[in-house]
């Protein structure tokens, strides 16, 4: 099954956090869409890996992705090696993305960081013929994404360019939420952290204003590019 677009994560709930508004405007124009989550979010300190799971289930119905998959990569302690660029790999040639959005280059997660170069080195190999991957017993040809953008997570990056996502922070907002073991809840007795404060509930919303401010829209998503970002004209600009 061919995507538009393939979001990658480490945790379930990075995706929509990030890029959730961004999916939610290409799936309404027609694109099809794959989230493909490194691990299951198992050393998050609300809830267990069997919620979240769940929980990203609902969040990818609410955004209308084409399809979610889970690595099961350890929590924390996945690697950049060959290991684990093999089975990304698998993924990329059976999905064959054009477009591959995944985690910032760097981040107050260390799994952020390094989720982001793994991905960028599978991205590379991916494109190689004689690297030699098989998916459910069939073997596979190389397949090289057109481009890829990391999104911005909890640290302020400076983007190389933003998206609009006006019309879509509702369905964003929506799929975050999806994630009621992980954000603020008022009654909740579980352990607080700093993802389960209204501060950063709401920062949601203010941080996508913020940025659509400076492009003269309402709400809009930031990423940054491993290279320059080339456009058919100049007048594609906004």
């Amino acid at each position: 099954m061919k995507v538009d677009i393939l979001a990658i994560g480490a945790h379930p709930d990075d995706v929509e956090l990030s890029c959730g508004g961004t999916l939610a405007k290409e799936i309404a124009a027609g694109k099809n869409v794959a989230i493909l989550d490194l691990t299951k979010g198992e050393l998050g300190t609300r809830g267990n890996a069997e919620i979240r799971l769940k929980e990203a289930t609902k969040a990818a119905e609410i955004l209308g992705v084409t399809a979610r998959y889970n690595l099961d990569f350890a929590d924390g302690f996945f690697k950049n090696n060959r290991k684990h660029q093999e089975k990304i790999i698998a993924y990329i040639r059976d999905l064959q993305p054009d477009m591959v959005l995944c985690n910032a280059t760097e981040d107050r997660h260390p799994d952020h960081g390094r989720a982001a170069a793994l991905v960028l080195e599978s991205c590379f190999l991916s494109g190689l013929q004689k690297v030699e991957t098989s998916f459910k017993g069939n073997a596979q040809h190389a397949w090289r994404p057109k481009q890829l953008y990391h999104y911005i997570q909890w640290n302020n990056a400076t983007p190389d360019f933003v998206v609009d996502i006006s019309n879509h922070i509702e369905v964003k907002v929506a799929a975050v939420q999806a994630y009621d073991s992980q954000f603020y809840k008022p009654n909740s007795t579980e352990p607080g952290t700093p993802i389960s404060t209204q501060n950063f509930l709401d920062s949601i919303t203010y941080r996508a204003a913020d940025l659509g401010r400076v492009i003269g829209a309402d709400y809009a998503e930031g990423f940054t590019a491993s290279r320059l970002v080339g456009v058919n004209a100049i007048s594609d600009l906004i």
